[in-house]
């Protein structure tokens, strides 16, 4: 079955996949979504056998069904490869009876590498495919990880220049010096004056503007997107959770067509949508935790069936879930709509215009397959040390979060649990250690990077090694009223 893809917003044409990763978002504002899911053609049982990049071949090639497979093989061989520390690319470990699906042994050791370092393939290969002239301007918008990830894909990748708008004041120090020290001559970095919330809305609004859009191609360029915006992004995110039912078959932790929960940390959605859509193409996935932090919107959506972003903005120690508006979830409301895209539509511009908007009941019977869970910072850190105390394993922030959900919610279950494992402890040094005991906090970062390596038995990241001295390379800052005419600015336009 071929698929194509079409806006969560209009009933316009259908696109290709190869079109919708090169727009990134549809021209009127909706996000692309797939016109059906199709389900996985290799058997169940047959997933244990398969490598990685044999488990993202069979996935990608029923979504992104314009590429070639010389040309999807082209991609997952390019990105795939010894960038990753492990030749597993995504390890499922368990600890304390959950398994924990490790998604940092990329370059830039967050579970963003996982779509990332794909994302600037299938883009250059898309662009071949249909006969793009102008350069490609990557636009995106980051919390922390999407940045450095997306910066580290695209460096000097021809026919590409990529822009990175970051909260200023809303990300881990490591985060900022992984982005602030990216080499690359078409690379650029600014931080905003402003939240996360406020960088994504001001790169959705620059998508949007059809006079920069038209400023853009008279100066030979166009945009798109690196954010979990991209079905470029989300289609790469759908593999690991395949692989992983493919590793607990493998492991003999669980029997053929045995149901799992899976729990996810997320802010912008994306990473559990992808899940959701595996359990879609048939992986055997009985409930699905979407984990929040103290930012608990999504936890409140799922538990009242009502999407409010009018309230506190928190800033937390789990900085890549610092978000109040959830692009992603797009895709699902759309989905529980029954495609209906004016409905969409009208909900989506409820929340930009009132702040909020509240789904049917019919709308809420369809989100059966979701529960919403949320740990506060204490038990975030109590998490962490519980864990260490326990096991001797030292897990993240953000991964934190979804084990304490896991205890909370899921364990009770009965039911093997996969826990989405989302950044090295590595680039939250200070949260990790000052959790496991208070006495670290007066050491430096990298006084702290040394003393984890001494009581975790885990080598520093390369990632990390390569940053201790780097020089800073961007230093533009702008207000979130400024961001159009940076980007002009740096474009020379």
């Amino acid at each position: 079955m071929s698929i194509m893809y079409k806006s969560t917003r209009s009933n316009g044409d259908k696109v290709t996949a190869s079109q919708a990763i090169l727009k990134g978002l549809a021209e009127d504002g909706g996000l692309f979504v797939p016109d059906g899911i199709p389900g996985l053609e290799t058997g169940l049982e047959t997933l244990a056998d398969l490598s990685y990049k044999e488990t993202a071949y069979e996935v990608m090639k029923l979504f992104l069904s314009d590429f070639t497979k010389e040309e999807l093989m082209y991609c997952i061989d390019g990105a795939y490869d010894d960038k990753f520390d492990t030749e597993q690319i995504a390890p499922l470990v368990k600890k304390d009876g959950a398994y924990y699906l490790e998604l940092f042994h990329g370059k830039t050791i967050a579970f963003k590498d996982m779509a990332l370092s794909i994302l600037p393939y299938l883009m250059t290969t898309s662009a071949k495919k249909n006969g793009v002239k102008n350069e490609i301007v990557i636009l995106t918008a980051t919390s922390g990880d999407t940045g450095k990830a997306a910066l580290a894909g695209f460096a000097d990748v021809p026919g590409t220049s990529i822009i990175v708008f970051y909260p200023k004041n809303g990300v881990s120090p490591i985060q900022e010096r992984q982005m602030l020290t990216q080499t690359g001559e078409n690379t650029h970095v600014v931080g905003i004056l402003g939240n996360f919330d406020d960088a994504q809305t001001g790169v959705k609004k620059m998508f949007g503007s059809k006079e920069l859009a038209a400023q853009m191609n008279k100066a030979g360029y166009q945009f798109s997107s690196a954010n979990s915006i991209n079905i470029g992004r989300l289609v790469p995110q759908i593999v690991y959770y395949v692989y992983a039912y493919g590793q607990l078959l493998k492991q003999g932790e669980i029997s053929c067509g045995e149901k799992i929960n899976v729990v996810v940390p997320t802010g912008n959605f994306g990473n559990i949508l992808a899940a959701y859509y595996a359990k879609n193409m048939g992986i055997p996935i009985n409930t699905l935790y979407c984990a929040s932090n103290e930012n608990k919107v999504l936890f409140d959506f799922f538990n009242t069936g009502k999407y409010d972003r009018k309230r506190e903005f928190i800033l937390t120690t789990s900085p890549s879930m610092d978000i109040l508006i959830s692009s992603n979830l797009e895709r699902l409301i759309y989905r529980i709509a029954g495609e209906d895209a004016a409905k969409t539509k009208e909900l989506m511009d409820a929340l930009t215009s009132d702040g909020e908007y509240s789904i049917t009941s019919e709308m809420r019977e369809k989100l059966q397959d979701f529960v919403g869970g949320f740990a506060s910072e204490e038990e975030t850190h109590a998490a962490i040390k519980r864990l260490y105390d326990k096991t001797g394993y030292i897990m993240d922030t953000h991964t934190a979060v979804a084990s304490e959900v896991y205890y909370k919610k899921a364990e009770q279950t009965g039911i093997k649990t996969v826990i989405a494992s989302t950044a090295s402890p590595y680039k939250f040094t200070r949260s990790v250690m000052n959790a496991i005991d208070s006495k670290y906090d007066s050491m430096s970062d990298f006084e702290l990077v040394d003393q984890l390596k001494e009581i975790s038995g885990v080598a520093v990241p390369q990632a990390i090694e390569e940053i201790r001295f780097a020089n800073i390379l961007h230093d533009t800052i702008c207000d979130k009223s400024e961001m159009e005419q940076t980007v002009k600015n740096i474009l020379g336009i």
